[in-house]
């Protein structure tokens, strides 16, 4: 059975440089989870490195993605340069290895318009199959109507949108998520909890904004079973009755315009949860390298658990083909 993962990491030398010279409130202190033990190596290792990984794993093809925050924290010029460098690097990457890799583009969100004009080049001229976004940039939200031109593009172009966590702001975190050890602080606001609350919530306002009347091609995937929002999916759909400006009910968007992915969580009981309220054909299958680096066997058990074969088949290939288009 073929397997492809979605949310598989890499990183730019010069993307990392350029993050680690930030300085006070512009810094994203989670960029300190990409160093510990041997993860830096292994993002930036987009070679033999990472193909053996995969044969490790029994993944046949990995859809590559800069990790957060990419280039969002970056001035829109720094991030317009180092965006368009490491989407020709990691086009290069899979042109060495053309079965194995396939990439999400790198978008300079500072500048809407550019980001625009870059998920365009990358989906005209590099073949990249979607773009990764780090939610919001600054302060300004993923919904802003600064960003209609780069999903209006994402929806003529046929390319998917993965929405990954990034940490919340410092206003957000001053007031939610500080106040205890140093290290719990940022362990809250992000992978304990920040991280997917913020990702979710990008997508419910992307919803609630009526991105998808606009663009109803768009779609978007949400990584770690639904950053929340699939788990809260009939609480959330009470906003229907007050968003009356909306052509169509909360809960029918997050089933028709957004796919779920593992990001390397495979417990059983999330994918049972996850298929309770959404279709087989709207899940993917990620690890979210290097941060979890399941074994083959581990890979195996996973699959094993999905009873109906068809459906096993979707969730470890057959959906991504189709989503992304690949050959």
């Amino acid at each position: 059975m073929k397997i492809i993962a979605i949310e598989e990491h890499w990183n730019s030398v010069n993307i990392r440089d350029a993050l680690d010279r930030l300085q006070g409130g512009a810094r994203d202190e989670s960029v300190a989870f990409n160093t510990m033990g041997d993860n830096q190596a292994r993002l930036e290792d987009i070679g033999q490195g990472r193909v053996e990984a995969m044969d490790a794993a029994g993944i046949d093809v990995s859809i590559l993605s800069v990790v957060t925050p990419a280039t969002q924290a970056l001035p829109a010029r720094e991030a317009i340069a180092l965006a368009r460098e490491a989407n020709d690097e990691v086009t290069d990457a899979a042109g060495a290895h053309p079965a194995r890799f396939r990439a999400f583009a790198t978008l300079p969100t500072s500048d809407p318009q550019a980001a625009a004009a870059e998920l365009e080049r990358c989906a005209t001229r590099l073949g990249h199959v979607g773009a990764m976004i780090h939610g919001r940039t600054g302060t300004r939200t993923l919904d802003d109507p600064a960003y209609d031109d780069l999903f209006a593009t994402a929806a003529r172009l046929h390319q998917p949108v993965f929405i990954h966590p990034q940490i919340p702001s410092n206003e957000l975190r001053d007031a939610a998520y500080r106040g205890l050890d140093p290290l719990i602080d940022l362990g809250l606001a992000s992978f304990g909890w920040g991280w997917h609350m913020d990702a979710g919530l990008s997508a419910l306002r992307l919803i609630l904004r009526g991105t998808f009347d606009r663009y109803p091609d768009l779609q978007l995937i949400l990584g770690h079973w639904g950053e929340m929002l699939l788990f809260w999916m009939d609480r959330a759909d009470s906003l229907s009755a007050i968003a009356k400006h909306l052509e169509r009910r909360v809960s029918d968007y997050i089933t028709t315009n957004i796919h779920i992915t593992s990001s390397g969580m495979l417990q059983e009981r999330l994918l049972r949860h996850a298929l309770d309220f959404t279709a087989a054909d709207r899940v993917l299958f990620s690890t979210d390298y290097p941060f979890h680096r399941p074994a083959a066997a581990a890979v195996g058990q996973f699959f094993d658990a999905i009873p109906d074969p068809s459906d096993r088949s979707k969730i470890a290939s057959g959906n991504a083909t189709a989503l992304f288009r690949l050959t």
